[in-house]
């Protein structure tokens, strides 16, 4: 199958080439603004089905929305009348198009002309009207507002909102080409002529920016949101792809003595933290139980033991780990615990906790075990 992409270098162009040839979907005609012209007339002889993606939507010009938006359109639709070619056409429209403005405006035509095409031809046409897309390789300070917010706010820049309460239908990049796909076995969702992401949200302006702030101050804070929000996540996926790549690595704050270090590196509010310990050689750290927080040790180099007791009983519970087995051991409230590195060199302890710790209630009590 031969499947040619218009706008093939754009944000969603690019994000379903990378997917198409995941698939195994390796013969895939690429057309963009700076490809030649007569390349066009080619392709739609070639292929099977197209994805019409190339679009206008801020250009220098007014009138450039007529000629890529509904000249571009035409052209293809030509080219295949000429060749008496049939294919598939999907094309991307967007929730503008039911709003009185040039760029809509445009839009609409795009899709008045694609059906017409497809009624006279018997030819399957897929139109997709998307609302605000974002994600990975979006282009900032453009046309959308989530990659300018991710951009910005990861260099430090600052962001304007004109209007906070303003709510956005958004759908993820992902989310659209995987519905993308669909086309080529015609498992697309469709309702009432069009085709549609049934994977959307809605969120305010002011909700948006405040997410992506917070995930800017989780290298200091530690403090990881809950993910388990679809838009969340996926907001935080995208932040992460804004970040300068001489940034990607950040220090955490270690808490270094002669007996080691600890050193906490990420909390949740509803999921508790996470911290890296590390012993030196005949060092045994602990020694103290709580009454509601509850452990897991993950020794992941060197070697040492586990001692544990209840705390009302003189019977000790030990267990002997190592890096070269990974073994959790969960510390259970009531029970006073200590690790000791039994090996010559650093001993490294993966600890999780299911709370975060709390200065004011620390639940922690000295007791030998």
């Amino acid at each position: 199958m031969k499947i040619l992409v218009t706008g093939s270098k754009g944000f969603i162009g690019k994000n379903l080439i990378v997917s198409l040839k995941e698939k195994g979907y390796t013969n895939i005609l690429e057309y963009d603004k700076d490809s030649e012209k007569e390349m066009l007339e080619n392709y739609c002889i070639e292929s099977d089905i197209i994805y019409h993606l190339a679009g206008s939507n801020r250009p220098k010009e007014i009138s450039d929305f007529s000629d890529t938006n509904i000249g571009l359109t035409e052209e293809i639709i030509n080219y295949l009348e000429k060749h008496n070619r049939n294919c598939p056409i999907v094309f991307a429209s967007s929730i503008q198009a039911e709003k009185e403005n040039p760029y809509g405006m445009s839009k609409k035509e795009a899709e008045n002309v694609l059906f017409e095409y497809g009624t006279r031809t018997n030819t399957k046409i897929m139109i997709y009207r998307f609302p605000n897309v974002f994600g990975k390789w979006c282009r900032p300070n453009y046309n959308s507002v989530i990659a300018t917010f991710c951009y910005n706010i990861a260099r430090g820049l600052p962001i304007s909102i004109n209007e906070p309460a303003k709510v956005m239908e958004l759908v993820y990049i992902d989310d659209l080409v995987n519905e993308l796909l669909l086309c080529l076995t015609g498992e697309q969702h469709e309702k009432d002529k069009y085709c549609f992401v049934p994977i959307t949200y809605s969120i305010t302006l002011k909700n948006i920016a405040d997410n992506i702030e917070n995930f800017r101050k989780i290298r200091t804070t530690k403090d990881i949101p809950d993910l388990s929000s679809s838009i969340i996540s996926k907001l935080y996926s995208t932040y992460i792809s804004y970040i300068p790549q001489n940034e990607f690595s950040y220090e955490l704050d270690m808490h270094i003595d002669t007996r080691g270090s600890f050193t906490e590196f990420l909390k949740t509010l509803d999921k508790g933290q996470i911290s890296v310990n590390i012993s030196k050689p005949g060092i045994i750290k602990g020694n103290h139980w709580h009454h509601s927080k509850t452990e897991k040790f993950l020794v992941v180099y060197g070697q040492g033991i586990i001692r544990l007791r209840q705390i009302d009983s003189k019977e000790t519970i030990q267990y002997l780990v190592n890096g070269e087995k990974l073994t959790v051991v969960d510390i259970p409230p009531g029970y006073t615990h200590n690790i000791e590195n039994l090996g010559n060199s650093d001993m490294v302890t993966i600890m999780w906790v299911n709370e975060v710790f709390d200065p004011k209630h620390p639940d922690t009590f000295y007791l030998e075990v």
